[in-house]
């Protein structure tokens, strides 16, 4: 079957929260698209009750699939999530965490302007997180314009919409066993030409949860981030082309 659209939820240690969640994103997906839609869950080896939480909605739930893997990160939970998408042929890939920080009425923003972009970014109009995160996102918004002259608002952000086809071919140039696949893949589409929209939506504060990387984590992990950018930065340079996939996919 091929589905109208598939959401991708990476989950680690969201037991406070998990339920409400998928819950609220089903009824979303229930709303729009009645029963051609998917919710994907891959829970990165939660070490609270996630996962149990998580089967039991699977088993009363037909349109959520959770796939459970071994703690490895939310990069490595989102791009299994991503690849899982595909095997539904769906025609629209929509990522969104599962930390209860977004509002699901604010998906139909994205949908609504699909027609524009086949890569849709949202933008936090008022970003709930700790200062250091917003330190943290400036720096690589700076970053992204120098190395690859692109200025876009959150490359990172855990809140967008991609054309199936655009993500199958975007993840296929995509480098191996990078931490933040969500940044490379909002550079390939600028520099591709897409309209990222960046269009305002909300963000709610964290209520419950576990944070999977502290202050000092961060920074390193952002460190390792720039380092990738520049290297496929090179890499694009070495191979004599801007661009990272063709503007046909």
């Amino acid at each position: 079957m091929n589905y109208e659209c598939v959401f991708v939820m990476p989950a680690y240690n969201e037991a406070g929260c998990i339920e409400k969640v998928v819950l609220s994103w089903l009824a979303q997906g229930k709303k729009l698209f009645a029963s051609n839609f998917r919710l994907i869950v891959v829970n990165d080896g939660s070490r609270d009750n996630t996962g149990d939480i998580l089967n039991k909605l699977q088993a009363t739930e037909p349109n959520l699939t959770v796939v459970h893997q071994e703690n490895q990160g939310h990069g490595a939970a989102l791009l299994h999530a991503y690849r899982k998408s595909l095997e539904f042929s769906p025609k629209y890939v929509f990522h969104v965490d599962s930390d209860d920080q977004f509002i699901t009425d604010d998906f139909s923003k994205l949908w609504a302007r699909r027609s524009e972009s086949r890569f849709i970014l949202g933008h936090r109009i008022q970003r709930q997180d700790a200062f250091h995160r917003l330190v943290i996102t400036q720096i690589l918004r700076s970053v992204l314009f120098v190395v690859f002259g692109t200025w876009i608002l959150d490359s990172n952000i855990p809140f967008r919409l991609i054309e199936g086809n655009t993500l199958k071919a975007y993840l296929a140039a995509l480098p191996q066993d990078i931490f933040a696949p969500n940044i490379f893949l909002a550079v390939m589409a600028a520099k591709n030409g897409e309209r990222l929209l960046n269009i305002p939506i909300h963000h709610e504060s964290r209520k419950t949860g576990t944070v999977s990387i502290m202050r000092l984590k961060l920074l390193k992990v952002c460190i390792r981030s720039v380092k990738e950018l520049i290297l496929f930065r090179m890499n694009l340079s070495k191979e004599g082309h801007a661009a990272c996939v063709k503007k046909e996919v």
